[in-house]
């Protein structure tokens, strides 16, 4: 598809029109990557972080937010969690650090984590960006994903998102996935969809560019507005909850006729503007699902939007939850595999 013609699918507003579009997807899905979901256990690993970026509740700026870093072992039982019920991977984020300290525990995690599960668990690393040996001692450590989300391919809207630093630097976030591909991450990234200032060229845009770097896995949703950030003052000009959740539906489907073998996961953000937002983005298009087994006395701390769903359900009411969502859907679970592409 062209620049033009994504501009004219996102642009889709009339109700039938768009039951074509999501019923297309399904078909393209189901032939190309079929109808298996793959479970990714998130573990939050750690709210500290050095970027300040204007969107985030656990920007390094803000004071409001307690900050907290899980144990070896709380990070262990989580994991231990997901291997003994099979989810296929588990992701380790956090907010980014750049010390040695977190650099090597990171790396000890990665080895503990393959040690416990005798290699069985994939594991996925979003720890922000790193240097380049960084990111080669993990990767030698037993992280073979890698998720930094370029949140817009539009430098001058990223310029607006973020302040003006060296470490807020767009062309760097560049290298850093090409860095990262060329390690050998299987690579993915993502948008914030129905921003601020943000335009259906620029949808389009990010779409494309997901293409031309040939990522393998995108994790994308709308933009929640957090109260403790500088972007919060423009919450008057965001798209309605409901038009937001049709946007972000509609590039999901786009992006699965773009680039049909991609994983692409049902973000936590679209059951924060419906209860079903998850499963209508797996019925737009999405195979990936992220349940979260972060500690639950952590998980109201690790909040980078307002209105957070699933702050208070253990990993067990996560995972019967998880698979009724998935079974209404119409879809079936991957159990045990890494769901690579």
């Amino acid at each position: 598809m062209t620049r033009s013609e994504l501009i004219e699918l996102l642009s889709i507003d009339d109700p039938k029109a768009l039951q074509r579009l999501f019923a297309r997807t399904q078909v393209v899905q189901s032939s190309v990557v079929g109808t298996k979901v793959f479970l990714r256990g998130l573990i939050e690993y750690s709210n500290r972080c050095r970027k300040n970026c204007y969107y985030c509740g656990i920007r390094g700026g803000n004071r409001r937010v307690g900050r907290y870093e899980l144990t070896d072992g709380e990070v262990l039982q989580a994991v231990d969690f997901a291997w003994r019920n099979r989810y296929g991977s588990i992701v380790l984020q956090s907010g980014e650090r750049q010390s040695a300290r977190f650099v090597s525990r990171i790396a000890r995690l990665l080895r503990q984590i393959k040690e416990h599960t005798h290699g069985e668990v994939g594991i996925t690393l979003s720890c922000g960006e790193q240097p380049d040996e960084v990111y080669r001692q993990w990767f030698e450590a037993g992280a073979h994903r890698y998720l930094l989300r370029i949140e817009t391919a539009s430098p001058a809207l990223y310029a607006r998102l973020h302040p003006a630093t060296p470490a807020h630097d767009f062309d760097a976030r560049i290298t850093a996935l090409h860095q990262l591909k060329a390690i050998g991450y299987r690579t993915g990234t993502g948008v914030m969809i129905g921003l601020p200032f943000q335009t259906p060229g620029d949808l389009a845009d990010d779409l494309l560019f997901f293409r031309r770097m040939d990522v393998a896995m995108v994790g994308m949703g709308p933009y929640l507005e957090h109260r403790d950030t500088p972007l919060y003052r423009y919450k008057d000009r965001l798209l309605p909850p409901a038009q937001r959740l049709t946007l972000a539906l509609k590039m999901v489907a786009a992006l699965r006729l773009l680039m049909p073998h991609i994983n692409i996961a049902a973000t936590t953000a679209l059951q924060a503007l419906h209860p079903t937002g998850r499963e209508q983005a797996l019925q737009a298009g999405a195979n990936v699902f992220m349940p979260n087994l972060t500690p639950v006395e952590y998980r109201a701390s690790y909040r980078l939007y307002d209105s957070k769903p699933c702050l208070h359900e253990s990993p067990g009411l996560c995972m019967d939850c998880t698979a009724c969502r998935i079974r209404l859907a119409g879809n079936e679970i991957g159990y045990g595999e890494w769901g690579d592409r």
